[in-house]
């Protein structure tokens, strides 16, 4: 593979050009909102940073856009391709009341007898916090639940007390459902309970989805640009790490520079269940291969990220020779001007979504500088040192690969 970028590219000499593919995470949404959202926050970096930034649609059967953009003196060019996959995330969700807690049930149980969530809660407690959050509420809307049941049962004669009371108690569950676009507690029940679905494996929908994503990051790898960055973002990062194991395993020729960028990664919550020993082996595999740069970006302030932890070596699975994933921090504290720290640190969910924004005091990392800027991931990042606080304590209890 080839590493540096060369000035020259395509039809159009001098200009650099770029193919993004991006995962999204575990997202019901359609992908139109991460086009808003590069729109937007490319607009307000390129005011703080002083380039240039423009996107336009994108034709063609997949869903993305078109870049252009000026950075120190070199215009270039790049187009952002979503691979999606939030109809499967859509359809994982329709479980309905009595549905999600049969999911809280079994993904708990999961976690408890693996002895999974022990080792989790040593690891990085933040993150963990986020995840009993769910269990925690859904609890608590039963116990309200059965309280107004109980309720109506004293108030009125047994005959028929208890059928009302019935009626009342889930009267109250389908309240506490219709307003959960405030609460995110059915939202990151579903996300966990997708992840265990077959233990830490990857659903057979779900790998018939990877195989299709391998195939989108091969057809750019032959699209003649410069270089193709595949971003993963939060569920999206051990999918990414599947999909190029997968694509390196099957032989991938001289072509452009090939990236990874993996943001807000939450890795172990699903390398550390007994059914993931092939994504613990991609990620052994991926961490020693020279045919890509994989760069991973988190900050302790995203509670919902396992933040500054190497997701190879955290899994036990780190061999000999390992390369990779750069570890950095986006360091919210320094990179955030405090106004907007003050802003959104109690904004859990907006956080985690900080990676795909503007930043006031733009360090090392800016998303639209690495997707639009002049350089390849391994140009940008050549002789960085990974950040002093990575943790790199093997706690998984499941370390067998496949």
């Amino acid at each position: 593979m080839r590493v540096d970028s060369g000035g020259e590219s395509g039809d159009k000499a001098g200009v650099f050009r770029r193919h993004v593919l991006y995962i999204p995470g575990y997202d019901p949404f359609p992908p139109r909102r991460y086009r808003e959202l590069y729109r937007t926050e490319g607009a307000a970096q390129a005011a703080i940073s002083g380039y240039r930034l423009a996107i336009t649609p994108r034709a063609g059967e997949t869903y993305g856009w078109r870049v252009s953009s000026e950075m120190d003196g070199q215009v270039v060019e790049a187009e952002v391709e979503v691979l999606v996959w939030s109809d499967l995330v859509k359809g994982s969700m329709g479980r309905g009341i009595a549905g999600t807690y049969a999911q809280m049930l079994r993904t708990a149980w999961l976690y408890l007898r693996s002895g999974a969530l022990s080792r989790l809660i040593r690891l990085r407690k933040g993150p963990m916090i986020a995840a009993l959050y769910p269990v925690v509420l859904l609890v608590g809307q039963a116990l309200v639940a059965a309280l107004v049941a109980g309720l109506v049962l004293w108030l009125l004669p047994v005959t028929w007390g208890w059928l009302v009371g019935l009626a009342a108690a889930w009267a109250v569950l389908e309240g506490f459902r219709r307003i959960d676009h405030r609460l995110f507690v059915y939202y990151l029940m579903h996300d966990y309970a997708f992840t265990t679905v077959a233990g830490g494996a990857y659903p057979a929908v779900l790998e018939t989805r990877l195989a299709v994503f391998r195939a989108r990051v091969r057809s750019a790898l032959a699209s003649g640009v410069d270089e193709v960055l595949v971003v993963g973002h939060s569920s999206g990062v051990h999918l990414g790490v599947s999909v190029l194991a997968d694509l390196i395993r099957e032989g991938v020729r001289e072509g452009p520079a090939l990236g990874f960028l993996s943001l807000g990664q939450a890795v172990p919550m699903v390398s550390y269940l007994p059914g993931a020993a092939r994504l613990r082996g991609d990620l052994a595999y991926l961490s020693t291969r020279e045919e890509l740069t994989w760069v991973d970006v988190t900050a302790p302030g995203d509670g919902c990220s396992f933040a500054l932890c190497d997701p190879v070596a955290v899994s036990g699975v780190a061999p000999e020779g390992q390369r990779w994933p750069l570890i950095l921090s986006a360091a919210f504290t320094q990179t955030l001007s405090p106004q907007t720290w003050q802003a959104l640190r109690r904004r859990y969910f907006r956080l985690h979504f900080q990676y795909l924004c503007a930043f006031d005091r733009p360090g090392d990392y800016d998303y639209f500088r690495i997707t639009a800027g002049p350089l390849t991931l391994a140009e940008r990042f050549r002789g960085r040192k990974p950040s002093s606080s990575r943790i790199t304590t093997a706690l998984s209890p499941f370390r067998n690969v496949a």
